[in-house]
């Protein structure tokens, strides 16, 4: 029966990947899955479908799971990445991103006779700015508002300026990031202790390969298309290159918002210990008193209570907003790996992999790989971690391998594949904006991204 149930596993997990291919509501894609796996498992006798507290018949089990699963994501992470959310869409309102970027783009001026280093510049400025603007779509928008018409201006073409624009979403990273929440729960960390003590020394040197490889692919396939057409590789579509010399209409010292969040959480970090101050700090924690104190300033810029207000409002849509698209994927994701592991997928997975002789640091290889692609196949960096997030403390319990191990390129591989996929949100709309293919981007993108992935595997199993 197990081997009916791992090649029936793997029938859903096909169908499930072809239905988010097709771009079918990811939420409910995942959670029918789910529910089908765990009554065939239920039917199979491989796993009872039992929740903490049984309802006595099976039908109301699944669903009381369901509202178990909602109620601990909203009581863990849940509530912390809604907070998240809100802030974001705060400081989007209140034009304080616009300011950081402003502020953050000022050192491309410099390199107007390097134009192809001022281009990979932007990957890790861009990637400071993801940090606190933790959305690929809003953040590819902004620079594509900002920073591409300079890079069109300085002579590179269309294809280059947004494929580094896409490279600067490449790591979910920091306290804003969903994906980087969940890691750090799964591993039992805190945001800041997962962010410095494994994210930053895994993603600095592949940052830095990364740009190596964006660099040289952009200036080679830039060659290769300007032999085809001399003369329209270097077209603005539409966009003017005003815009970045353009101040915001709010103060520049707004730019601080964004990333005080970020300044707060590390300065009271144990790891970093100023002051030998005894003040635990939470991401929610640090998040609302940012909020707080934004408030401050808006008052003080608008002097009027209800501009103030109405900017507020802007901060319980954005929760709303990601309460739609993140908190419930997180929800749907984990009922699909509760069918997954109903069904004995995941121990049938390792157990196969060892079969054929393959290590630990192996599978956790093929596991990094297969998620790379995945993430391509999806469109959703989030979706793809989601969907496998859960299943891996198991497995590397399994393994015989720390947990942070197997967490921790999953979870960079899940944003990388993101900005190789032609139906991801961030490459759909930068490329729509610029007016070129969605799949000439991605396509773009593909090598060096490779390389990336392959150094990331390499460098972490090394050191690690």
């Amino acid at each position: 029966m197990s081997e009916l149930a791992f090649i029936f596993s793997l029938l859903m997990v096909g169908i499930t990947a072809v239905g988010l291919y097709r771009k079918l509501n990811p939420q409910g894609l995942l959670m029918l899955s789910g529910l089908l796996m765990l009554t065939a498992a239920f039917f199979m006798q491989v796993h009872s479908v039992v929740p903490s507290e049984a309802t006595g018949m099976v039908v109301f089990d699944l669903v009381r799971m369901i509202e178990e699963v909602f109620l601990s994501n909203l009581a863990r992470a849940g509530f912390m990445i809604m907070t998240i959310g809100g802030y974001v869409a705060f400081m989007n309102n209140i034009k304080a991103t616009n300011a950081l970027v402003y502020i953050s783009m000022k050192p491309l001026g410099l390199f107007r006779r390097y134009p192809y280093l001022a281009a990979t510049i932007v990957i890790p400025i861009g990637q400071l700015l993801f940090i606190t603007t933790p959305s690929a779509a809003g953040l590819g928008l902004l620079l594509v508002a900002s920073v591409y018409p300079v890079l069109i201006s300085l002579g590179v073409s269309q294809l280059t300026a947004l494929s580094v624009i896409a490279a600067a979403t490449l790591f979910d990273q920091g306290l804003g990031s969903a994906n980087t929440a969940m890691a750090a729960e799964l591993i039992g960390q805190s945001n800041v202790e997962y962010f410095i003590t494994h994210q930053l020394p895994l993603v600095i040197p592949t940052s830095l390969v990364v740009m190596v490889l964006f660099y040289f692919n952009n200036r080679y396939f830039d060659k290769k298309d300007a032999k085809k057409q001399q003369d329209g590789i270097l077209q603005v579509s539409n966009v003017t290159a005003t815009s970045l010399v353009e101040k915001p209409d709010v103060p520049l010292a707004f730019a601080l918002l964004p990333v005080l969040p970020l300044a707060l959480l590390i300065f009271f970090s144990p790891f970093v210990g100023l002051f030998q101050l005894t003040v635990t700090l939470g991401t929610t924690t640090a998040m609302l008193f940012s909020l707080f104190l934004s408030l401050v300033f808006v008052l003080f810029h608008t002097r009027s209570v209800r501009t103030t207000f109405n900017a507020f409002a802007s901060f319980w849509k954005g929760m709303g907003n990601v309460f739609t698209s993140v908190v419930t994927l997180i929800v749907a994701s984990e009922v699909f790996s509760k069918g997954l592991i109903g069904l004995g997928f995941i121990d049938s997975l390792v157990g196969y992999s060892s079969h054929i002789g393959l290590s630990g640091l192996a599978i956790a290889a093929v596991f990094t790989l297969i998620i790379f692609g995945a993430a391509m196949l999806m469109g959703s960096g989030n979706a793809a971690f989601f969907s496998f997030g859960p299943l891996l403390p198991g497995i590397a319990t399994q393994l015989g391998l720390p947990v942070f191990s197997l967490i921790l390129p999953l979870q960079l591989a899940a944003s990388m594949g993101r900005a190789a996929s032609p139906i991801a949100g961030v490459i759909v709309a930068i490329a729509g904006v610029a007016g070129v293919s969605s799949v000439e981007l991605a396509r773009r993108n593909t090598f060096p991204l490779i390389g990336g992935i392959v150094f990331l595997i390499l460098y972490h199993l090394i050191t690690f």
